[in-house]
């Protein structure tokens, strides 16, 4: 049999499928065998997942910078905290998801009909707003700085981020194949013409950034309870802005997976270099990121792309050969 007869569209997509399966079983199976530090750093990167595949939902096709992740994950930790205090943890996840729509859609009324810089600019000052905002009324109005969060097992974080994550996947995965989909790639393409050729392109980016922030606020509102203590620092973090951004770029946003693999990798790396080289790990984050910018431009995806093409080329090549070899 034909080896390559196995790399075929319709095996792939089985494969795909049973991989997918395979990575299912292991995170449903996970905390049975595992312990609470696996479950943690499982934890972890699955939540980097939700935040990148959410940020590269609406920012990767239109080519807006967002810098409003750490905004909508920290008002998901402040919404998740305060109404977990009285009611159940699943309540809690939806009300930071829920929260985090409707501020989106206030927000990308006002500021998704700015472009390029200003639209970064003003996302990071959200950002900033809102960190400042809640620091403020905490001080002056609640009456202290922070607050102790409701207790929750590592399990049922665990679990919750699985659905979370699995859920955003496959929204992302239902947008791409979408009419909402193509009209964003117009978007990014040339928004002048997509908006000549009737697409309506504020509705298009103001939904799809609403939809893409219900993930991070719901990501947000879970990991709460893994925080123990919150204050506008931590819920606000930047890191919460730019680790997204950098996994996207590290994975490649060309294909589907790219950002995937790049939260996966890329949060297991930065968690592994902060325990080893805990003073240097930033250093060495910036020498891969350079690297993968100047010689990786499409990043791991776009490798892979390469490789597959190369592979495709040199099968090509050889048939030729055989061919011409026949002939003589």
């Amino acid at each position: 049999m034909n080896i390559a007869t196995l790399f075929t569209p319709r095996n792939r997509k089985v494969f795909a499928a049973a991989f997918l399966l395979l990575v299912l079983i292991f995170l449903a199976t996970l905390p049975l065998y595992g312990g609470s530090y696996y479950i943690l750093v499982v934890t972890t990167i699955l939540m980097y997942v939700v935040l990148t595949v959410s940020w590269t939902m609406f920012s990767g096709p239109t080519g807006y910078m967002s810098l409003a992740t750490a905004a909508f994950f920290g008002v998901g930790i402040y919404i998740g905290t305060i109404v977990g205090e009285k009611l159940p943890l699943l309540v809690a996840v939806a009300a930071g998801g829920v929260g985090c729509f409707i501020l989106a859609l206030l927000v990308g009324l006002v500021t998704l009909r700015l472009r390029g810089i200003y639209f970064a600019i003003f996302t990071f000052g959200l950002l900033m707003f809102l960190s400042e905002l809640i620091l403020y009324l905490e001080i002056n109005i609640w009456g202290s700085r922070g607050r102790h969060v409701f207790p929750a097992s590592d399990e049922a974080v665990f679990y919750v981020m699985v659905v979370i994550c699995v859920a955003t996947l496959l929204t992302a995965y239902f947008i791409r194949r979408s009419r909402l989909g193509l009209a964003m790639q117009s978007i990014g393409g040339n928004e002048e013409a997509a908006a000549h050729m009737g697409v309506n392109t504020t509705r298009v980016k103001v939904l799809t950034f609403a939809i893409s922030a219900v993930f991070m606020g719901a990501a947000g509102a879970i990991m709460a309870p893994s925080l123990i203590y919150i204050d506008p620092f931590i819920a606000f973090n930047m890191r919460y802005s730019f680790m997204p951004v950098l996994m996207a770029v590290f994975g490649g946003m060309g294909q589907f997976y790219g950002p995937v693999i790049g939260a996966a990798i890329f949060s297991y790396t930065e968690r592994m270099l902060r325990l080893e080289y805990p003073y240097h790990y930033m250093l060495t984050f910036g020498i891969i990121l350079i690297l993968v910018i100047l010689f990786l431009p499409g990043g791991l995806a776009g490798l892979i792309q390469k490789l597959q093409k190369a592979r495709v080329i040199s099968k090509l090549w050889n048939r030729g050969k055989e061919e011409q070899h026949a002939n003589t």
